[in-house]
């Protein structure tokens, strides 16, 4: 780390310098819109931010300033987000979770998008400490699904209403080639059954090359979601110690790749926990910053997963964890830093967390989750090929229950994405504020599907009163008038309507 002495700052093209006082000069890259990982997520950056943000946590005048600026809902950078991270004045913290609200209830409203994950296969052949899937676990069953298998579980999937899937699976040339997960997105897409449909099928799997990226983007991906697990190289290389995760640069430049192969949606992550969370807060706040200068537009999503018990993984053995106080603040800066991307929890976190940071910034959540292969389709739960300890084991309607008698309106839309409204389409539908006028009538028709087909007669009732209150929030008139009849017509068994 930089040492203490005064230092100012010089701009010479994308090169950061610093002149030390004591005439001791130290020098680094980091450029946003360099391709190259430890320019964009650079180590000396990072920890001149945290030094600058433990320097100024206390200062008043700064603090109001970086607020005054949180409050135009345009975003703020990853240093003036560390210093809020930092900040221990109550008062101040008030106004943060305060801001955070506002800016969800500003972009997303009371919107919050279901999905469920589906495990097609746990074959891996890395090493990485933290997961069970690592290739040295030899009694964990490996399991691969079929192509009928896969049919199966979306039947499952269907018949619990759920319309969004993200599949996973461990990374695995021979067992797991780009091709298998190919056939088996055809086959997801392909399956109609009863009323169900899965419409968006987002992809988390290991990082690839531009073409494979190309073909998957061909295939009809929704988002291309992979979690960096930690942004701190010499960390990252340590709990990746062999297998093709452990080349940091490839993993980290992936998304740069995805985008050139065609796709316009990301989704970033890291497991919290892995790294000391400043750390790895100001490193995905600069990978979201890299996107935009280097893509032109940001992360679709960013997941915020803390590490849980899986297996042969305890929890005991990282020192990193982060409590629950802290895991809400991070979800709150998160949400002020970047106001546009939709943010997710899974059910590794419990109802009362998921609860907490709904009204912080989370805009995405899963139901009814197995994260076991096979999952879906066991009639008693098994989780000896689970990826990780589900903490929130409700079923989708239960979830769907929860969630509007807190008042939140569960969402199942797909419609940009099937619309073409994808990447900078989306964002600046959504900066504008008019996904308002597309974004909640679809969500409240969508949910109108789940109750007519799926849900309990208690969650129906529940949904109906629900309905009828929110679809008069739509602004546009007309685009109201035409919801309500569209949600006459999904009474009578018409399906699939979008704006």
């Amino acid at each position: 780390m930089l040492n203490n002495a005064k230092k100012t700052p010089h701009a010479f093209g994308m090169r950061c310098l610093f002149v030390m006082e004591d005439e001791e000069m130290s020098s680094y890259s980091y450029d946003p819109k360099s391709l190259k990982a430890e320019e964009f997520i650079n180590h000396e950056e990072i920890l001149e931010s945290l030094d600058y943000a433990e320097k100024n946590k206390n200062n008043k005048e700064l603090l109001r300033q970086i607020l005054d600026k949180a409050k135009l809902a345009k975003g703020i950078s990853h240093k003036e987000a560390a210093v809020l991270m930092q900040c221990d004045i109550p008062e101040v913290n008030e106004e943060i979770t305060k801001l955070a609200m506002e800016i969800k209830e500003k972009f997303y409203g009371q919107r919050i998008v279901m999905f469920a994950p589906l495990y097609l296969s746990n074959y891996c052949v890395n090493g990485c400490t933290y997961c069970p899937y690592h290739y040295k676990n030899k009694h964990i069953p490996r399991i691969k699904l079929t192509q009928e298998q896969i049919r199966d579980e979306v039947i499952a999937l269907q018949d619990m209403g759920h319309k969004r899937l993200a599949i996973e699976a461990g990374e695995d040339p021979v067992n797991n080639p780009l091709e298998y997960i190919l056939e088996s997105i055809e086959t997801i897409y392909s399956i109609k059954h009863k009323n169900g449909a899965i419409r968006r099928v987002n992809v988390n799997i290991a990082a690839t090359t531009v073409e494979n990226y190309t073909k998957l983007k061909n295939a009809g991906i929704g988002t291309y979601i992979l979690f960096q697990e930690t942004y701190n190289k010499e960390s990252y290389e340590q709990l990746h110690p062999t297998g093709p995760k452990h080349d940091y640069a490839y993993h980290t430049e992936a998304m740069d790749r995805a985008m050139e192969g065609g796709i316009d949606d990301v989704g970033l992550g890291v497991l919290f926990g892995l790294e000391g969370y400043m750390y790895e807060l100001v490193g995905i706040l600069m990978h979201a910053e890299h996107l935009e200068a280097a893509q032109g537009v940001g992360p679709h999503t960013i997941s915020v997963p803390r590490i849980c018990p899986a297996d042969d993984i305890d929890t005991a053995d990282f020192s990193n964890a982060v409590p629950d106080e802290i895991f809400e603040k991070i979800v709150a800066v998160i949400r002020i830093a970047v106001p546009y991307t939709g943010m997710i929890v899974s059910t590794r976190e419990s109802q009362r967390t998921r609860e907490k940071v709904l009204k912080l910034g989370i805009s995405q959540i899963s139901g009814g989750s197995r994260t076991s292969v096979g999952g879906y389709t066991e009639p008693v739960r098994d989780d000896s090929s689970a990826q990780f300890d589900v903490s929130d084991t409700r079923s989708l309607d239960e979830v769907v229950n929860w969630l509007m008698k807190l008042g939140y309106v569960p969402s199942f839309c797909t419609a940009c994405y099937r619309a073409g409204r994808t990447g900078d389409r989306f964002m600046s539908l959504l900066k504008s504020g008019q996904i308002v006028n597309c974004c909640h009538p679809n969500a409240l028709m969508t949910l109108k599907e789940y109750l007519e087909d799926y849900a309990s007669p208690e969650t129906k009732k529940i949904g109906e009163e629900l309905i009828a209150k929110e679809i008069l929030k739509v602004p546009n008139e007309k685009v109201r008038a035409k919801a309500i009849e569209y949600l006459s017509e999904l009474n009578d068994g018409k399906r699939d309507f979008r704006f």
